[in-house]
């Protein structure tokens, strides 16, 4: 090969590598978008759970609204108080407040829900509620098949006898579990309510029991005693969250619910674990 054909071509590939980075050096700087050390700084302080619990994608979107002044640190349910104080003071933002909320199962057929037929599918509530409705007779109560204990986040639920129970000490009240319920049994309810009517069935009292032995007769005892603290839809008494006083275990003990169905999460969880046997899971 003559020399001078490779001095030209390591000459030609000299002007074109320098042509080219001329070129990205001008788009780079024409394009440049400039970073925000806010949101870097606002997406070290949060937690990184990810869970879209503030209503955003995630929380490198969280972080965005947080530098723009869309959101307030408050908006986070994972982060802790020492938290949001720590990304209000960084980013010089009012840290906001926001009614913290936890996720409740509004059903308690463990009790003695009746099944119309037996599913062998796919383990998934959308799935079974596709065919047909799903095997429960009770055409709004908890499936039971792990849909929404497998999208929480932070392992918050369990299935036990078929039905899905929160453990308070870790919902964050980011609302996973409620988005994927076909059948909008679970609900997120203020964190400080400690007592919920569970059932979600608005039909007659009649009906009700005829399939589940632990459904709302809709009697109206609870609104009678205790006014404007429940609200009756339907048939379905519920608790009126609305209300700055909560249910106490004291208006519980008063109403003495005959179907059973006002009970602290606690209760509830202690009698799913009853019914199923003491240590018993169906997972």
């Amino acid at each position: 090969m003559d020399i001078l054909t490779v001095i030209y071509a390591i000459l030609l590939m000299g002007v074109l590598g320098l042509v080219l980075g001329g070129i990205i050096a001008i788009f780079v700087r024409v394009f440049h978008v400039k970073s925000d050390p806010r949101i870097d700084l606002a997406l070290e302080l949060l937690p990184g759970a990810n869970c879209g619990g503030c209503g955003k994608a995630g929380c490198a979107d969280f972080a965005k609204a947080l530098a723009s002044g869309k959101a307030v640190p408050a908006n986070c349910p994972v982060s802790s108080s020492e938290q949001i104080a720590a990304i209000s003071l960084a980013l010089g933002i009012d840290a906001g407040k926001v009614e913290c909320k936890q996720a409740v199962v509004f059903c308690r057929s463990f009790i003695g829900g009746v099944q119309r037929m037996n599913y062998n599918g796919v383990q998934d509530c959308v799935a079974a509620n596709m065919v047909a409705g799903g095997p429960d007779a009770c055409r709004f109560g908890c499936l039971g098949l792990g849909t929404c204990a497998r999208k929480c986040p932070f392992g918050a639920i369990e299935i036990i006898g078929q039905v899905a129970v929160v453990h308070r000490e870790l919902c964050v009240g980011c609302g996973k579990c409620a988005e994927v319920c076909p059948r909008g049994v679970i609900k997120m309810v203020p964190a400080d309510a400690d007592y919920h009517i569970y059932c979600n069935s608005p039909e007659k009292g009649a009906v009700k029991r005829s399939i589940c032995q632990a459904g709302c007769i809709g009697c109206r005892k609870c609104e009678k005693l205790f006014g404007d603290k429940f609200k009756i839809s339907g048939f379905l008494a519920q608790v009126n969250y609305d209300k700055a006083e909560s249910v106490s275990a004291a208006d519980a003990a008063s109403i003495n619910c005959p179907a059973g169905c006002l009970l602290s999460e606690n209760d509830r969880l202690k009698a799913a674990y009853e019914k199923a046997g003491k240590g018993a899971k169906n997972e």
